[in-house]
């Protein structure tokens, strides 16, 4: 992965069809998208249950860009080894997932991974002022972790500002996750956001065998930030 600041597009497996994910994510890339992202849940931290390490192994071969993978777990800590042996190219915790974030962005950079740090909607930004030298990704959660289809929460368009600005000059992405859309996507992209997940609004209307809308669809968010910013 070499650090850029251009937009990057990262279609989320979780609005995909479960029993194609691999044909779905050659499609996904096909059409457009920059990145994988891989969201982890364990019915414990959020409240939704989703996939494990042997799943997002499975999948890592159908994945020619980036795998971006997004731990709603807790604790995060047993489980980085199994994440980098499954193929993960970034691992993201929360930092309300145990009580030191700053080992467990360790330990991920330790294992050969980028390390990736997320702030939940009523995290304040100035969280991770002190981690700023150990990650690789912000994610801003801009609707509250555990569900898809969620409302776009606004208030999050001021933390990016402010995160973009604490980053300064570090190689350091801000990714956004929830509630994207070709409205959404250029307030994000404005203040300073270069990852977008967005999860329903590429996979809609389209399929495996009709992959044509998840082009359209992430055409619609790039060329919306490529006009508004």
């Amino acid at each position: 992965m070499t650090f850029s600041r251009t937009l990057k597009i990262a279609p989320s497996i979780l609005s995909a069809d479960f029993a194609n994910f691999g044909q779905e994510i050659e499609a996904v890339e096909a059409q457009g998208a920059d990145w994988i992202h891989v969201d982890v849940m364990d019915g414990h931290f959020v409240p939704n249950l989703t996939f494990g390490p042997p799943l997002v192994k499975a999948i890592r071969p159908h994945i020619k860009t980036v795998m971006d993978v997004h731990l709603m777990i807790a604790p995060v800590d047993p489980y980085i080894d199994a994440f980098v042996d499954a193929g993960a190219d970034v691992i993201t915790a929360h930092v309300e997932a145990g009580p030191h974030i700053h080992r467990t962005l360790q330990a991920i950079r330790a294992a050969g991974c980028k390390a990736g740090v997320a702030l939940n909607p009523g995290t304040p930004a100035e969280t991770v002022d002190y981690l700023l030298d150990m990650v690789d990704l912000i994610c801003v959660m801009t609707v509250n972790p555990g569900f898809g289809g969620q409302k776009f929460i606004e208030s999050q368009v001021e933390k990016v500002r402010r995160l973009r600005a604490m980053i300064g000059d570090r190689p350091i992405h801000i990714e956004i996750d929830g509630g994207i859309t070709p409205q959404t996507a250029p307030l994000m992209r404005a203040a300073g956001a270069d990852v977008l997940v967005a999860g329903s609004a590429v996979f809609k209307g389209g399929s495996v065998a009709n992959p044509a809308p998840y082009g359209e669809n992430i055409r619609a968010i790039r060329t919306a930030c490529d006009t508004l910013v």
